[in-house]
């Protein structure tokens, strides 16, 4: 019977276990997750989310406290495009981030970053073009395109020296989005080094519609399959969202796969970002307790606990101090779903706002807690507690244990 270590993934001159670890942010996906991951062969990712927060927490800079003493004089005012980020700050806070990560990698494996175009930033080409470049001056091996087509987004770093050196990658939930991004970058002579194809059983934001159910992740992994090998292109493709066990991902590498992404059951590692309370609500939830609703502002629908704080709360915008999500015009839809209800209730203490929620605010404060759908199988891989929680696992343990399971077992920790 076959196991996932009878398997490798090529990129480049490099064979690697074929196991990539997603890239989870606010810094869920943190250094150590990633450093655990190249140690053992396979590939780790942090993520860019909100960078300049991330490192004002992990290094003690104040890259938040100064961009609200200075657009301080903003607050309140519903027209946000005076709020812009400082990209020489931006560009910061990514080296540091990464320089800090790659400085300590250890073993023959690689680490990426999960770079989401989504995060608009009130000025999307010349942040995100910032992200990219300053990643890949600090270092990194890859980095994995999320959240978005990414059209333009490897012409944006083109002239960069390490342009052909660093991998890149594409998400993608459909051939004709692939399709899309092969076009757009055919001119550059620079083909992607893989494509993770992302089904409706992932986490976080999903690339469906609320009909995501009526897709299925082996369908268009042999879609996207197909659709290479009809084009003779030669890409790994990396299926993810949903691969719960070392068996499952046999499945896909049968089928012609390169290596799977995997997250969900990194979220109860000790390694992970995720404050231990929260990550017993992961290990507790059950399946009902697991939505897919539609309050993010970037318009993509999105999976989480239905019990955590995010939703339903009417924080105030703060985009003077964060403002991730504002569009090119310094729009975000939740300021305005929040002014709405003010307006409903204009002497409350306190209001709800139900149509929408700040995850520039909740991301940073591990309240949006966003999860793969099989979250309510994580009870099945650790033991119960005398105190009725359960037992933190090492990223080590969840690593090898999708590497050399077979019979679609899960090893318990000792």
């Amino acid at each position: 019977m076959k196991k996932l270590d009878d398997f490798r993934l090529k990129l480049g001159n490099s064979e690697l276990v074929p196991i990539m670890i997603g890239g989870m942010g606010v810094d869920i996906s943190t250094t150590e997750l990633a450093l655990v991951a190249a140690k053992l062969g396979g590939i780790g990712h942090i993520s860019d989310a909100m960078a300049p927060a991330v490192t004002d927490r992990l290094y003690k800079t104040h890259f938040v406290k100064d961009k609200l003493k200075k657009y301080k004089f903003n607050k309140g005012n519903d027209d946000k495009s005076a709020v812009q980020f400082d990209l020489d700050n931006l560009a910061e806070a990514t080296r540091l981030h990464v320089s800090k990560t790659m400085e300590r990698k250890e073993g023959d494996g690689m680490i990426f970053i999960n770079c989401m175009e989504k995060l608009t930033m009130n000025n999307p080409l010349e942040t995100l073009k910032v992200r990219l470049s300053s990643a890949m001056d600090a270092g990194i091996d890859g980095i994995s395109l999320s959240a978005g087509l990414h059209l333009s987004s490897m012409g944006l770093v083109k002239d960069h020296p390490r342009f052909h050196e660093v991998k890149f990658g594409i998400i993608v939930s459909s051939p004709r989005a692939l399709n899309l991004f092969l076009r757009k970058t055919s001119r550059l002579n620079r083909l992607p080094d893989f494509v993770v194809v992302e089904g409706p059983l992932a986490g976080g934001h999903l690339g469906f519609g609320m009909d995501w159910a009526k897709y299925n992740l082996k369908t268009i992994t042999q879609e996207v399959l197909d659709f290479l090998a009809e084009k003779e292109l030669d890409i790994p493709v990396i299926p993810a969202g949903g691969i719960f066990t070392g068996s499952d991902a046999v499945e896909y590498m049968e089928m012609g796969a390169g290596a799977v992404q995997v997250g969900t059951r990194f979220t109860v590692t000790k390694e992970c970002g995720l404050p231990e309370k929260v990550q017993q609500e992961y290990f507790k939830a059950d399946e009902d307790d697991i939505e897919v609703n539609q309050i993010s502002p970037t318009g993509y629908p999105m999976r989480m606990l239905k019990q955590c704080p995010a939703l339903h709360s009417g924080v105030e915008p703060n985009c003077e101090a964060f403002g991730y999500l504002l569009d090119a015009k310094g729009n975000c839809d939740y300021i305005t779903a929040y002014n709405e209800e003010l307006s409903k209730h204009p002497d409350a203490k306190k209001i709800t706002v139900t149509g929408k929620t700040c995850l520039c605010y909740h991301m940073r404060k591990f309240n949006c807690w966003t999860c793969g759908h099989y979250t309510y199988k994580l009870k099945d891989t650790s033991r119960k507690l005398e105190n009725d929680d359960y037992q933190m696992l090492s990223a080590e343990h969840v690593f090898k244990d999708y590497q050399f399971s077979t019979n679609n077992q899960i090893a318990l920790p000792e």
